[in-house]
């Protein structure tokens, strides 16, 4: 679980270096791109299943994907790694909590509210308001796939369900990826870095969960998977030199908190692919 977590946050900071030259569109495509060909390669989707029900779901899943990275890949060009993933993990942390039946949740809700509202005298003052609006969708987003990723997972296309959702989301960013990214996509400098941030940020992160949960229980992995914002934070201070005001590193802390009571008992959420 460690390992896919500083894998996922290692890849969204490989992903800045790129920006400047294919933009958060661009960047999003290759990763989307080269992510869809190495789950295709392992886990092929089977034609017979791609019908009816199954394919709706694999269809709205794959646009849930595309819409989640695309926002999160916006808001990480406007915002500091560790804010943007402390804003987006509000959706998995709100899934949770509906999800729970236990009344001390929202006391864990309450906690993470309390660390955006200390986050909100920075809106706008340091903190790009686009970005944080971008963050919260990509939260939403976020959320959305943990829906859906159950309903595919266990329909009949199984794990092919997957590499066929993010092969129609690649088809999806398309137009945005060419937009952005031009003539730069055919760089092979760039190519490369995008291969690494499709590895980091989608197979790694996905077969790591995968073992880790053959040998950890959903309360650990949940709890494991609160440690995302403070990784975050931490990997944008060593690898990007993102200092962080002490008031937005205790907002920090408050969303993790919350994250650790809500999800210890939770079912695991999945890494975002």
């Amino acid at each position: 679980m460690l390992i896919g977590i500083l894998s996922v946050q290692l890849g969204s900071a490989l992903a800045t270096t790129v920006f400047d030259e294919l933009g958060p569109g661009g960047a999003v495509w290759l990763r989307t791109v080269f992510a869809a060909v190495v789950l295709a390669a392992l886990w092929r989707p089977a034609r017979e299943t791609l019908r009816g029900a199954t394919l709706r779901d694999i269809l709205v899943f794959g646009f849930v994907l595309a819409a989640m990275n695309s926002c999160f890949y916006i808001a990480l060009d406007r915002l500091p790694l560790g804010i943007a993933v402390t804003l987006e993990f509000t959706g998995p942390l709100a899934v949770a909590v509906a999800q729970s039946k236990r009344r001390s949740d929202l006391l864990w809700a309450g906690m993470a509210f309390g660390g955006i509202v200390l986050l909100a005298p920075s809106f706008g003052n340091g903190l790009d308001p686009v970005g944080v609006l971008f963050a919260l969708l990509a939260g939403a987003m976020w959320a959305a796939y943990l829906l859906v990723s159950t309903r595919v997972g266990r329909g009949p296309a199984g794990r092919g369900g997957l590499s066929a959702a993010m092969i129609f989301g690649s088809v999806l960013l398309l137009p945005v990826g060419l937009i952005q990214g031009g003539s730069d996509l055919a760089d092979p400098h760039l190519l490369l870095i995008g291969f690494f941030v499709a590895m980091l940020s989608s197979a790694i992160p996905y077969v790591a969960e995968l073992e880790a949960l053959r040998r950890l229980s959903a309360g650990t992995v949940g709890v494991l998977l609160s440690l995302e914002p403070a990784a975050a934070a931490l990997i944008g201070f060593i690898a990007l030199d993102q200092d962080l005001p002490l008031r937005e590193i205790v907002a920090i802390v408050l969303v993790v908190a919350a994250s650790f009571g809500a999800l210890r008992n939770a079912e695991p959420a999945p890494v975002a692919a």
